[in-house]
């Protein structure tokens, strides 16, 4: 971790409410252990925890979080969404207008693939004004951490300082893989290693505690390299968090959000700390 990032993140880390270091599988599915079912090019985030799933029922929670205020466009905690092609054509100057301060961005999966939508979401996105990041859907089963972090970083993961772009993020989701609890934790470190030699920024990583405590056996070894962005899609005022980590800097808190300019349902996403820390995050400054 750059000085710059490590300062921003301790700072992070005295303002946010941590939840719960039980860290209690997300309610929308567990992790199973074998290779992801999901086809190529398919997966978002979230993706692998709906497969994951097995009585997975309609999310009715956001009401519960809206009457919370937790989804309000409050400058103490800023709102954001995650987005694919999934998403359709995105009027990005209407999900501004609405509040959203930032997104992440499906920009590409395996060595292959890069989301269709992923140049004019990331440029509209710039445009209107919304502080995004790319994020890369792993598959660990298809090719080394190292060879995914550089086409990530290639298309469409790269970083700038332009206080509108946040570090890129990896996706953990849909399973283990195969792969064993120890080679697990060697392909992510593959991974943000690689990712960290072509930007200079510490990715994010995306999981959920039942993956990343079933899939890596709660490795402690990213917690002070990588913030977390938490899936927990939960009514709770806070999420549970994955061993290993101490604290969380994003949060998925539910699958079936609405936002002005985007038809459907999107996921959405919660700040732990305020708008100053997230352009610190976005910037890479203390």
């Amino acid at each position: 971790m750059t000085a710059g990032v490590l300062g921003a993140s301790v700072a992070l880390a005295a303002t946010v409410t941590a939840g719960t270091a039980s860290a209690q599988p997300a309610t929308s599915g567990q992790a199973s252990s074998g290779a992801s079912a999901i086809p190529l090019g398919q997966g978002y985030m979230g993706a692998g925890y709906l497969q994951d799933g097995k009585t997975f029922a309609p999310d009715t929670r956001r009401l519960q979080l809206d009457a919370q205020g937790l989804a309000a466009p409050a400058a103490a905690n800023p709102v954001g969404i995650d987005v694919s092609h999934y998403q359709g054509t995105i009027t990005w100057t209407s999900v501004k207008a609405a509040g959203i301060k930032f997104a992440f961005i499906k920009a590409t999966e395996s060595t292959t693939y890069k989301d269709p939508n992923f140049s004019a979401n990331y440029l509209h996105a710039y445009n209107a004004g919304v502080i995004r990041g790319a994020y890369h859907f792993a598959r660990p089963d298809l090719s080394s951490g190292a060879s995914q972090a550089s086409y990530f970083a290639s298309n469409g993961g790269a970083w700038s300082a332009d206080n509108l772009t946040l570090p890129g993020m990896l996706d953990l989701e849909g399973g283990c893989y195969g792969k064993s609890a120890s080679a697990m934790q060697s392909w992510v470190l593959d991974f943000y290693n690689t990712y960290k030699a072509k930007t200079h920024r510490d990715v994010l990583i995306y999981t959920s505690p039942s993956w990343w405590n079933s899939c890596t056996g709660g490795w402690g070894g990213m917690s002070a390299r990588s913030p977390l962005v938490v899936a927990n899609w939960t009514s709770a005022s806070s999420p549970s968090i994955p061993s290993g980590f101490p604290y969380w800097t994003f949060w998925q808190y539910t699958d079936s959000g609405s936002v002005s300019g985007i038809s459907g349902a999107v996921d959405r996403d919660r700040f732990s700390a305020d708008s100053s820390r997230l352009l610190a995050l976005a910037n890479n400054t203390p």
